[in-house]
Protein backbone atom coordinates (compact mmCIF):
# COMPACT_ATOMS: atom_id res chain seq x y z
CA UNK A 1 0.00 0.00 0.00
CA UNK A 2 1.78 3.41 -1.07
CA UNK A 3 1.00 6.60 0.63
CA UNK A 4 0.72 9.70 -0.75
CA UNK A 5 1.99 13.39 0.38
CA UNK A 6 -1.70 14.31 2.17
CA UNK A 7 -1.87 10.72 3.68
CA UNK A 8 1.43 10.93 5.09
CA UNK A 9 0.32 14.66 6.73
CA UNK A 10 -2.61 13.31 7.60
CA UNK A 11 -1.40 10.69 9.62
CA UNK A 12 1.42 13.15 11.31
CA UNK A 13 -1.56 15.25 12.50
CA UNK A 14 -3.27 12.38 13.52
CA UNK A 15 -0.22 11.38 15.63
CA UNK A 16 -0.11 14.91 16.55
CA UNK A 17 -3.70 14.74 18.45
CA UNK A 18 -3.37 11.50 19.84
CA UNK A 19 0.21 12.48 21.58
CA UNK A 20 0.83 11.35 24.85
CA UNK A 21 3.45 12.22 27.55
CA UNK A 22 6.09 9.10 26.82
CA UNK A 23 5.21 9.53 22.56
CA UNK A 24 3.18 11.01 20.13
CA UNK A 25 1.24 8.10 19.00
CA UNK A 26 0.23 7.71 15.45
CA UNK A 27 -3.43 6.33 14.67
CA UNK A 28 -4.02 2.18 14.81
CA UNK A 29 -2.93 2.03 11.64
CA UNK A 30 -0.18 4.13 10.85
CA UNK A 31 1.58 4.34 7.69
CA UNK A 32 5.98 2.35 7.87
CA UNK A 33 7.28 6.16 7.12
CA UNK A 34 6.24 7.08 10.66
CA UNK A 35 7.33 3.94 12.45
CA UNK A 36 9.70 4.71 15.34
CA UNK A 37 8.80 8.93 14.98
CA UNK A 38 8.56 9.46 18.85
CA UNK A 39 9.69 11.60 21.21
CA UNK A 40 11.51 10.29 24.23
CA UNK A 41 11.31 12.06 27.66
CA UNK A 42 15.01 12.79 29.02
CA UNK A 43 13.95 14.98 31.44
CA UNK A 44 16.89 16.40 33.47
CA UNK A 45 19.22 16.19 30.63
CA UNK A 46 21.43 18.94 29.67
CA UNK A 47 21.31 20.20 25.94
CA UNK A 48 25.31 20.77 24.57
CA UNK A 49 25.75 24.49 24.92
CA UNK A 50 28.66 23.99 22.22
CA UNK A 51 26.36 23.33 19.35
CA UNK A 52 26.56 25.87 16.82
CA UNK A 53 23.64 27.45 14.22
CA UNK A 54 23.21 30.13 12.55
CA UNK A 55 20.20 32.89 13.39
CA UNK A 56 17.74 34.20 11.65
CA UNK A 57 19.77 37.66 10.78
CA UNK A 58 22.82 35.38 9.50
CA UNK A 59 24.88 35.56 12.66
CA UNK A 60 26.53 32.27 14.44
CA UNK A 61 25.51 31.54 17.45
CA UNK A 62 25.83 29.10 20.27
CA UNK A 63 22.86 26.64 21.80
CA UNK A 64 24.63 28.08 25.38
CA UNK A 65 23.90 31.84 23.98
CA UNK A 66 20.52 31.39 24.95
CA UNK A 67 20.94 30.43 28.36
CA UNK A 68 22.62 31.12 31.61
CA UNK A 69 20.79 34.37 32.35
CA UNK A 70 17.73 33.07 34.63
CA UNK A 71 15.43 32.60 31.80
CA UNK A 72 13.94 29.21 31.07
CA UNK A 73 13.79 28.38 27.19
CA UNK A 74 10.33 26.96 25.00
CA UNK A 75 12.22 25.04 22.32
CA UNK A 76 10.32 23.76 18.95
CA UNK A 77 12.15 21.57 16.45
CA UNK A 78 10.14 22.34 13.01
CA UNK A 79 11.57 23.38 9.80
CA UNK A 80 10.92 26.02 7.81
CA UNK A 81 9.13 24.47 4.19
CA UNK A 82 6.67 22.35 6.22
CA UNK A 83 3.30 23.32 4.81
CA UNK A 84 1.43 20.96 7.33
CA UNK A 85 2.27 19.94 10.83
CA UNK A 86 4.92 22.56 11.36
CA UNK A 87 2.75 24.91 10.37
CA UNK A 88 -0.10 23.55 12.35
CA UNK A 89 1.92 23.20 15.44
CA UNK A 90 3.90 26.34 15.52
CA UNK A 91 0.47 28.24 14.98
CA UNK A 92 -0.79 26.69 18.14
CA UNK A 93 2.34 27.77 20.24
CA UNK A 94 1.74 31.61 18.71
CA UNK A 95 -1.91 31.60 19.42
CA UNK A 96 -1.01 30.34 23.20
CA UNK A 97 1.61 32.93 23.24
CA UNK A 98 -0.54 35.33 22.27
CA UNK A 99 -2.81 35.11 25.18
CA UNK A 100 -0.13 34.77 27.52
CA UNK A 101 0.16 37.49 30.00
CA UNK A 102 4.21 37.36 29.56
CA UNK A 103 6.78 38.01 26.52
CA UNK A 104 9.09 36.45 24.77
CA UNK A 105 12.40 38.14 25.78
CA UNK A 106 10.89 39.54 29.21
CA UNK A 107 10.03 35.86 31.82
CA UNK A 108 11.21 33.20 28.91
CA UNK A 109 12.38 33.21 25.15
CA UNK A 110 11.10 30.86 22.40
CA UNK A 111 14.06 29.07 20.03
CA UNK A 112 13.09 27.17 17.21
CA UNK A 113 15.33 24.98 15.49
CA UNK A 114 15.13 23.46 11.88
CA UNK A 115 15.35 19.81 11.64
CA UNK A 116 15.81 20.34 7.38
CA UNK A 117 19.76 21.25 6.67
CA UNK A 118 18.76 22.59 3.24
CA UNK A 119 16.72 25.36 5.35
CA UNK A 120 18.14 28.91 4.74
CA UNK A 121 18.73 32.40 7.28
CA UNK A 122 16.69 33.32 4.34
CA UNK A 123 13.57 31.29 4.95
CA UNK A 124 14.29 31.58 9.04
CA UNK A 125 14.00 35.70 8.74
CA UNK A 126 10.57 35.12 7.00
CA UNK A 127 9.02 32.59 9.34
CA UNK A 128 10.11 34.70 12.33
CA UNK A 129 8.93 38.45 10.81
CA UNK A 130 5.70 36.51 9.85
CA UNK A 131 5.26 35.20 13.56
CA UNK A 132 6.88 38.61 15.14
CA UNK A 133 4.26 40.34 13.10
CA UNK A 134 1.04 38.48 14.20
CA UNK A 135 2.48 38.41 17.92
CA UNK A 136 2.38 42.03 17.85
CA UNK A 137 5.02 42.77 20.68
CA UNK A 138 7.92 44.64 18.66
CA UNK A 139 10.85 43.49 16.97
CA UNK A 140 12.76 42.74 20.01
CA UNK A 141 10.84 39.92 20.83
CA UNK A 142 13.32 36.86 21.69
CA UNK A 143 12.09 34.45 19.23
CA UNK A 144 14.47 33.04 17.57
CA UNK A 145 14.28 30.73 14.51
CA UNK A 146 17.61 28.86 14.04
CA UNK A 147 19.65 26.63 10.74
CA UNK A 148 22.40 24.70 10.98
CA UNK A 149 24.57 21.06 9.75
CA UNK A 150 22.35 18.06 9.74
CA UNK A 151 25.19 16.88 12.71
CA UNK A 152 24.52 19.81 15.04
CA UNK A 153 20.73 19.31 14.75
CA UNK A 154 20.42 15.72 15.24
CA UNK A 155 22.57 15.94 18.37
CA UNK A 156 20.12 18.28 19.84
CA UNK A 157 17.27 16.35 18.73
CA UNK A 158 19.12 13.42 20.11
CA UNK A 159 19.56 14.99 23.59
CA UNK A 160 15.90 15.80 23.69
CA UNK A 161 14.90 12.78 22.81
CA UNK A 162 13.08 13.98 19.41
CA UNK A 163 13.42 11.24 16.90
CA UNK A 164 11.97 12.66 12.72
CA UNK A 165 13.27 10.93 9.80
CA UNK A 166 13.51 12.08 6.15
CA UNK A 167 11.35 10.94 3.62
CA UNK A 168 12.93 11.13 -0.11
CA UNK A 169 9.77 9.91 -1.84
CA UNK A 170 7.68 12.58 -0.08
CA UNK A 171 10.66 14.74 -0.16
CA UNK A 172 9.12 16.15 3.93
CA UNK A 173 10.36 15.27 7.36
CA UNK A 174 8.10 13.11 10.01
CA UNK A 175 8.39 14.07 13.34
CA UNK A 176 5.93 14.29 16.17
CA UNK A 177 4.32 17.77 17.47
CA UNK A 178 5.89 18.55 20.96
CA UNK A 179 7.43 21.78 22.53
CA UNK A 180 9.95 20.99 25.45
CA UNK A 181 10.44 23.71 28.53
CA UNK A 182 14.48 23.87 29.15
CA UNK A 183 15.98 25.24 32.50
CA UNK A 184 18.51 28.05 32.80
CA UNK A 185 20.48 25.62 33.12
CA UNK A 186 20.13 24.14 29.51
CA UNK A 187 18.02 20.99 30.67
CA UNK A 188 15.16 19.31 30.10
CA UNK A 189 11.88 20.18 32.54
CA UNK A 190 8.97 19.48 30.40
CA UNK A 191 7.71 18.56 27.56
CA UNK A 192 3.73 19.70 26.30
CA UNK A 193 2.37 17.20 22.81
CA UNK A 194 0.27 17.96 20.51
CA UNK A 195 -0.53 21.12 17.94
CA UNK A 196 -2.43 23.65 20.82
CA UNK A 197 -0.50 24.75 23.66
CA UNK A 198 -2.92 26.70 26.23
CA UNK A 199 -1.34 30.08 27.90
CA UNK A 200 -2.35 27.99 31.23
CA UNK A 201 0.12 25.23 30.58
CA UNK A 202 2.87 27.45 29.14
CA UNK A 203 2.73 29.18 31.97
CA UNK A 204 2.92 26.35 34.23
CA UNK A 205 5.37 24.51 32.35
CA UNK A 206 8.13 27.90 31.91
CA UNK A 207 7.48 28.00 35.94
CA UNK A 208 8.19 24.30 36.24
CA UNK A 209 11.42 25.03 34.56
CA UNK A 210 12.30 27.77 36.11
CA UNK A 211 12.18 26.08 39.15
CA UNK A 212 9.52 28.86 40.65
CA UNK A 213 11.85 31.90 39.32
CA UNK A 214 9.29 33.50 37.43
CA UNK A 215 5.61 33.88 37.88
CA UNK A 216 3.71 35.92 40.65
CA UNK A 217 2.45 34.72 44.09
CA UNK A 218 -0.37 34.13 42.52
CA UNK A 219 0.72 32.36 39.82
CA UNK A 220 2.78 29.88 41.98
CA UNK A 221 -0.54 29.46 44.24
CA UNK A 222 -2.91 28.28 41.35
CA UNK A 223 -0.16 26.20 39.92
CA UNK A 224 -0.55 24.34 43.23
CA UNK A 225 -4.68 23.40 42.12
CA UNK A 226 -3.04 21.96 39.23
CA UNK A 227 -0.72 19.05 38.15
CA UNK A 228 1.16 17.52 34.76
CA UNK A 229 -0.95 14.58 33.40
CA UNK A 230 1.54 12.56 32.09
CA UNK A 231 -1.31 10.55 30.10
CA UNK A 232 -1.98 13.70 28.43
CA UNK A 233 0.69 15.83 28.34
CA UNK A 234 -0.78 18.72 29.99
CA UNK A 235 -1.72 20.48 32.79
CA UNK A 236 -4.88 19.42 34.82
CA UNK A 237 -6.72 20.47 38.22
CA UNK A 238 -5.21 18.58 41.36
CA UNK A 239 -8.65 18.19 43.63
CA UNK A 240 -6.14 18.13 46.61
CA UNK A 241 -4.40 21.58 45.83
CA UNK A 242 -7.72 23.03 44.81
CA UNK A 243 -8.71 21.76 48.17
CA UNK A 244 -5.83 23.10 50.21
CA UNK A 245 -6.41 26.02 48.65
CA UNK A 246 -10.11 26.15 49.17
CA UNK A 247 -8.89 25.64 52.90
CA UNK A 248 -6.18 28.25 52.90
CA UNK A 249 -9.25 30.39 51.63
CA UNK A 250 -11.22 30.00 54.35
CA UNK A 251 -8.78 30.47 57.03
CA UNK A 252 -8.04 34.14 55.40
CA UNK A 253 -12.09 34.70 55.49
CA UNK A 254 -12.30 33.41 59.15
CA UNK A 255 -8.86 35.42 60.10
CA UNK A 256 -10.54 38.56 58.22
CA UNK A 257 -13.82 38.14 60.20
CA UNK A 258 -11.96 38.00 63.12
CA UNK A 259 -9.91 41.32 62.62
CA UNK A 260 -13.19 43.38 61.63
CA UNK A 261 -14.96 42.27 64.79
CA UNK A 262 -12.33 42.68 67.05
CA UNK A 263 -11.45 46.26 65.90
CA UNK A 264 -15.43 46.66 65.85
CA UNK A 265 -15.19 45.95 69.56
CA UNK A 266 -12.09 48.14 70.42
CA UNK A 267 -14.57 50.75 69.07
CA UNK A 268 -17.49 50.27 70.45
CA UNK A 269 -15.40 49.73 74.35
CA UNK A 270 -13.56 52.97 73.25
CA UNK A 271 -17.73 54.64 72.93
CA UNK A 272 -18.45 53.36 76.04
CA UNK A 273 -15.67 54.54 77.72
CA UNK A 274 -15.62 58.34 76.78
CA UNK A 275 -19.48 58.33 77.56
CA UNK A 276 -19.09 57.32 80.60
CA UNK A 277 -15.92 59.57 81.23
CA UNK A 278 -18.60 62.44 79.67
CA UNK A 279 -21.37 61.10 82.68
CA UNK A 280 -19.20 61.40 85.38
CA UNK A 281 -17.41 64.81 84.48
Amino acid sequence: MSWSRPTIAAALLGAALAGTAGQARAMESEPAELDGITVTERLGAAVNPNLVFTDHDGKTVRLGDYFGDGKPVILTLNYYNCATLCSVQLNGLMAGLEQLDWTAGDEFRVVTVSIDPDDTVELAHAKRGAYLDQYGRGSDVEWNFLVADEDQVRALADSVGFAYRYDPKQDQYAHSAAIMMLAPDATVARYLYGIQYPPRDLKFGLMEAAAGRVGSPVDKLLLSCFHYDETIGQYSPFAFGIMRLGGALSVLIVAGFGVVFWRQELTRKSDTEASDSEKTS
